[in-house]
């Protein structure tokens, strides 16, 4: 099933009404924690109601931060008002985000990377274990596009397949991420979503992104901006990442609402919706039906796990980043969890960058 991540902005919906007036958008995805119910104007409750009535509707999370080291209230609230949105509005499944946003303004934030270890693993299973026990639907998790090393970038595929080993949890590959990490890399593409547990791949983000002039001078650096075209190496990939990934369900272009505002934009991106259509229904793609989920009992502690040392790291690294340490600075820090003398400088400067748009504080 081909679909849009919907946006509430009006340059969006003037761009989609052409796919929703000839019913090409086959299922429609929802970022539930962006506009809650009481902002929402009634033109987008009753569409996302109506894909939900057709059970074509899914839900992506952006808040919740998997991998913050301290629970807090803000957790809490998260997950008591996903109830309230899974009880009145039917989801086929909710996805999250890889990675950690513990700034107070969260809703200013950025999720950044963290490394696989027995630690930071335990915490990510915990914040999901909470995050499943809260819904009745699969729960699945989103490859992140920024890494501050290549090792992040080669272990990413196996921290997500240890992540969602106990919650019968499945991903969301975002291609775009995989692109961001192969320019920034130097690596194929293929070569990094051959690390991947292809089989828990149940739904597929395509977006395009923008570039980043080095500060060393050296080549651009990619970002997940999701403000233009999906890059040609995406769509050439995009034939066999289909024939791989068995268990697949949806495809999900994302595009932000306000980057579509001339004709042209408009155009662009209806052209890249015609275009995914097409790969989707000349490959081999068999369309197989939904596998059956059944919820998977979890003994839940009844405290939420936390690390203080995590926590402090997790704080002090995105308060430097803020403000604009010095690159030596932060790979010379003698961080437990961080390994950040491995860092690539060019990625910090890129986090710094990202975080001073953002404003979490």
């Amino acid at each position: 099933m081909l679909g849009v991540s919907m946006m509430a902005e009006a340059d969006f919906v003037s761009a989609v009404l052409p796919l929703l007036q000839n019913n090409s958008i086959d299922v429609m995805e929802w970022s539930f924690d962006t506009l809650y119910h009481a902002n929402e104007p009634d033109w987008l409750r009753d569409l996302l109601n109506f894909y939900a009535e057709n059970n074509r509707l899914i839900g992506h999370g952006v808040y919740y931060s998997l991998f913050d080291a301290r629970w807090t209230e803000r957790q809490e609230e998260w997950l008591k008002k996903l109830k309230e949105e899974v009880n009145l509005r039917k989801y086929n499944h909710i996805t999250e985000h890889f990675g950690f946003m513990n700034t107070e303004n969260f809703h200013q934030g950025v999720p950044l990377p963290v490394s696989l270890h027995p630690k930071t693993l335990q915490i990510g299973k915990d914040r999901l274990y909470r995050l499943q026990e809260a819904v009745n639907i699969p729960v699945g998790i989103e490859n992140l596009a920024f890494s501050f090393s290549i090792d992040d970038v080669k272990e990413q595929g196996v921290f997500l397949d240890k992540l969602t080993e106990d919650t019968n949890g499945f991903l969301i590959l975002d291609l775009h991420n995989i692109y961001c990490q192969s320019c920034n890399f130097e690596l194929e593409m293929q070569e990094i979503i051959d690390l991947y547990p292809l089989d828990k791949v149940k739904e597929i983000h395509l977006s395009g992104g923008s570039w980043q002039d080095s500060v060393y001078g050296k080549k651009q650096v990619r970002r997940d901006t999701h403000d233009d075209v999906i890059p040609r190496d995406i769509l050439f990939v995009l034939p066999s990442v289909l024939t791989q990934c068995e268990n697949l369900e949806y495809i999900i272009i994302e595009r932000l609402g306000h980057t579509l505002k001339t004709d042209e934009e408009r155009d662009h991106f209806l052209d890249d919706f015609s275009k995914v259509k097409t790969i989707i229904e000349t490959s081999e793609l068999n369309g197989k039906e939904k596998s059956n989920w059944s919820k998977m009992k979890v003994e839940l502690s009844e405290k939420p796990l936390e690390d203080p040392v995590l926590y402090e790291e997790q704080s002090r690294l995105t308060q430097l980043l803020y403000d604009n340490a010095d690159v030596k600075a932060i790979k010379d820090l003698d961080f437990y969890y961080f390994k950040t003398e491995n860092w690539d400088a060019e990625m910090i400067l890129t986090a710094q960058n990202i975080i001073k748009k953002w404003n979490p504080y």
